[in-house]
Formats: C-alpha cells, structure tokens, sequence
C-alpha cells in the first residue's frame, strides 16, 4: 500500500501507513499558515484491504464543524465521485473504506483542478466565448477572464474559487458557462444579447495547484483584499478589481463553498454604507426567482445578516456592491449535502452545475430588477 499527494490539488502528509487499519495522516496547512482544510491523495495497491484512515489534525482545521455529519468523497476513475463512510471524534477525522481498485482517489470534495480548468477555457473560446488574459498570478499561472455576449450591453460579472478549497464553485461555473454558451438555450440566447458577460471561473491558480483551501502562493486570503489589493500580494484580485473599473458592474455574484452549513443560499451585501430599500428589493427577487429555478437552493438557512454600516469592504461582494452600487451577493454550495434535499452522493458536481444552469434562469426571471 502506498499513498500519494504529489499532484495537482493534491494535500496529505503521511505519519504512518504501515498498517491498513491505523493509517496516519494530516492535512498541509496553507501556504501563510492560518488555514487548511482540503485534502486530496490517492491510495495505491490496497485492493480489497479494509482501511481505516485517520487524519489526526482535523480538529486544528479551519472550520472544524465543517466535520460534522460530513462524508469524504472517493472516486477510482476521477471522474465518477461517491461518498464513504466518515466519523468524527471532535479531534481525528476517520474515513473507513474497501477500495474495488488497486487505486483510488480520496479528496474533501470532488477536485476541479487547474488542468480542468485549462479545459474549460478552452471549451468555452471554441463554443464563441472571448477571451482575456488578466495577469498572472504570483506563481505566474494565467488569471482568466472569459467574456460572452453584447460588448454595448450592461455588464454582468460572476467570480469562482478565490478559495481553491471550494472546488464546487468552478463546478458551479462549468455548468453557467455551457449553458450560457448554448446557442439553442432561448433563455441563454436573450441573456448573450441583453448583457456582456465577464467571467472569472478561478480567481485563485495557484492555490488551486498547491493543494490549498483558501489562500494563494503568497499566503493572502483573496476575499479579504478587495479594498487594499496590491499587484505583489493579490494581483489576482488587484486585475480583476481594475478591469470592473474599465466595464462598470451591473450584477455581481462571487461563487464559493461554505464547510459547514448543509445549504446553498446567498449572502448579501447589506451592511454595506450605501445599501437602500432599492438593494433589497432587488435581491429579494433575485432570490425568489432562483428559490423557483431550483429546488436545491433555499432562503431559510444562512449567514446571519450585517448591520447596516458594518460590512467588511475587504470582501469581493461588499467592495463591489459599494462601489457600483449594484446587486451583488455570494452564493454559497455545501461541502456535504442539502439537508433539504439530501441525496446519497450528496452535493456533487452534477448538481453544482445545475445550479449553474439555474442561476442563469434566475437572473433571466428577474430581469426587469436586474436592468
């Protein structure tokens, strides 16, 4: 048996694999130290050999609730992800499986990688999309922007993966952006022409490629650098704030993964200096609208709401929100299921992008508060 992490996105560090049914791991933290929470490795030469996996740092992660009633995904082919029986003691995570194949695949979500994003770019500048290069991040991998639609239209901007970690959220953005590029979607078709489209389906490269949950290679937390974002720290950030100031800001959604909650829901901008009677009655109908388009998100269960005044402006939604003065929101995916409509394999990238698909019919319902 031999297990392995020296691969894109991949995060485990072995303390002791002599014995199938007391396998020692911890997860790597973060480059800047002050997160870690993602892991992803493979195990080799143990067909049919029960294991017992224990990742003894899982109580010093991030977000240890993240844990609870939380189920790690496994795969053999890496594309077709399942869930595996998972406990949690308050301390060591423990993942117990019998693997059909001489190699399997164990991460903390279903892995969007860097490679599968060069795909996706790819796919979607054949489908019609236009394509610029922003920067490069502090590692000097490309920051892409993929732009769809009426460049004399109103500017529409949906963000994904500041946070590496939250691979749901390029899943997320795999499933908009074929839909988006769909030429027999009407709906899609009226939104190319209503709107020009910026899209930055991974904000985050390198921490994408390192294996990291939420920061870059220089150890910066991107959703924590909208206001003060510098070219040395996040040029990833710094680029893309520059390029909105170029286009204006119609809509803004920043798409991520919360650990713990067991929902899809969105979380505004309302504590924001500027944020009128108007902002929330956009939003509300935004919300209604994807509330109708997709039973898997919901508007019961979330963050609790800002004060007024008191929003952080180093936050992507709150720094564009006030800026623009636009609807901007987050939308957050599950790392474990809905608890409303939970499903064996759980949150899963199939139904990350249909989310996607229904995010698009959701700003097409509520147009009219949109524009």
């Amino acid at each position: 048996m031999y297990i392995s992490s020296t691969f894109e996105s991949g995060n485990i560090e072995v303390i002791d694999a002599t014995s199938c049914d007391n396998i020692r791991l911890r997860i790597r933290k973060d480059v800047g130290e002050n997160h870690f929470q993602w892991f992803y490795f493979r195990v080799t030469e143990a067909e049919a050999k029960p294991l017992t996996l224990h990742i003894e740092n899982a109580g010093e992660a991030s977000f240890p609730r993240g844990w609870e009633q939380y189920r790690a995904c496994w795969s053999v082919n890496r594309r077709d992800w399942k869930r595996v029986d998972t406990q949690y003691d308050g301390r060591i995570l423990t993942i117990r499986l019998t693997p059909s194949s001489s190699s399997v695949w164990l991460a903390y979500f279903a892995p969007y990688t860097y490679e599968c994003h060069a795909d996706l770019i790819t796919r979607s500048i054949a489908q019609g999309a236009g394509y610029e290069r922003l920067t490069t991040s502090v590692q000097g991998r490309d920051v892409d922007l993929l732009r769809v639609g009426n460049p004399q239209a109103i500017p529409m901007w949906i963000i994904a993966r500041q946070h590496p970690g939250e691979s749901m959220a390029q899943w997320l953005m795999d499933g908009l952006l074929s839909r988006l590029l769909d030429v027999h979607d009407p709906v899609t078709s009226e939104l190319r022409e209503r709107a020009c489209w910026f899209l930055v389906p991974n904000m985050n490269p390198d921490g994408t490629v390192l294996g990291h949950l939420r920061n870059n290679a220089a150890g910066a937390n991107l959703n924590r650098e909208w206001l003060e974002a510098t070219p040395q720290r996040s040029p990833e950030v710094y680029y893309v704030r520059e390029r909105m100031k170029t286009t204006g800001v119609k809509f803004f959604l920043d798409v991520h993964g919360d650990e713990a909650l067991p929902y899809n829901f969105i979380a505004g901008a309302e504590g924001i200096p500027s944020w009128t009677e108007l902002h929330a009655v956009r939003q509300d109908r935004y919300l209604a609208a994807l509330r109708s388009a997709s039973p898997d998100f919901q508007t019961v269960h979330g963050y609790p709401r800002t004060p007024p005044g008191t929003a952080d402006l180093t936050m992507a939604t709150n720094w564009v929100g006030e800026h623009f003065g636009c609807l901007s929101m987050t939308l957050e995916q599950p790392f474990k299921d809905t608890a409303n409509r939970p499903h064996v394999d759980g949150w899963s990238p199939d139904r990350a992008k249909r989310l996607g698909e229904a995010v698009l019919s959701a700003i097409w319902s509520s147009w009219d508060s949109i524009a």
